[in-house]
């Protein structure tokens, strides 16, 4: 396993990207249409775990969220380990909180203001703008094009002991998330990848990496594992290989 790191001078945060291939491969396109038959994906989660519920509005009782899947060369998707939460990795997500309830919670667990006014979203923002800046405030990315979304949304509940700790922190009663999924091509270059983002929020991302589909959804806590699966075959249809997609174009 490859490890590439980069330190910054006067922050505590450090970005590392680890690079998780076995084996060399050929570089890979991505095309945004194409009637090539995509790879079929490899189903990894554990056997008790049920199928992702997919809904048309958030239930009561959810955290709404945002998903991004952001999909790189060689059919791979950007996935990152948070600094808090060792060995877990997960595709960018981010609260659907207004800006102003996230500062109204963060006054009440005396949390630094400058904190409360990260992340989240402004009223009555388009759920694709806001995925975009969010991806650029955790990230540092903004060579990205959007290509899709999921229609409905899509739930998992917490596990009890992660429901009492993250409804403690958070001061809600939460059963679980509702996510709305987005698919974006990456369409720069690694050097503008950076876990420190763009400045405007706090590191959440301590080591990032380009994962097969099937490794995103190996990688993943257990209990994000169906509806990660559920994601990537909604998606898989716009993952191209650049061989299967030039013997494609010479038969045309």
């Amino acid at each position: 396993m490859a490890v590439k790191a980069s330190g910054f001078i006067g922050k505590s945060a450090i970005s590392v990207h680890l690079d998780f291939s076995s084996f060399p491969v050929k570089f890979s396109c991505f095309k945004q249409f194409s009637v090539s038959t995509p790879k079929p994906l490899v189903v990894l989660s554990v056997a008790l775990s049920p199928p992702a519920r997919t809904v048309e509005s958030p239930p009561v009782g959810y955290r709404k969220n945002v998903g991004i899947c952001l999909v790189g060369p060689c059919r791979k998707i950007f996935t990152a380990s948070k600094i808090h939460i060792p060995d877990t990795w997960q595709m960018p997500q981010f609260s659907l909180l207004t800006k102003q309830q996230l500062l109204c919670s963060a006054l009440s667990d005396k949390v630094p203001i400058s904190i409360a006014k990260e992340g989240g979203a402004d009223e009555g923002e388009d759920l694709r703008n806001a995925a975009f800046r969010e991806l650029r405030e955790e990230t540092g990315v903004t060579s990205a094009e959007f290509i899709a979304e999921i229609p409905n949304w899509l739930t998992y509940d917490f596990p009890r002991e992660v429901k009492e700790k993250l409804n403690r922190k958070w001061r809600t009663s939460y059963k679980g998330q509702a996510q709305k999924w987005f698919l974006f091509k990456f369409t720069g270059k690694e050097e503008e990848i950076n876990l420190l983002g763009d400045g405007t929020a706090k590191p959440e991302f301590k080591v990032w990496s380009w994962m097969l589909p099937e490794q995103v959804i190996e990688h993943a806590v257990y209990f994000k594992r169906p509806v990660y699966e559920h994601v990537i075959k909604q998606f898989n249809p716009y993952f191209v290989d650049e061989e299967n997609d030039s013997m494609n174009s010479s038969k045309d």
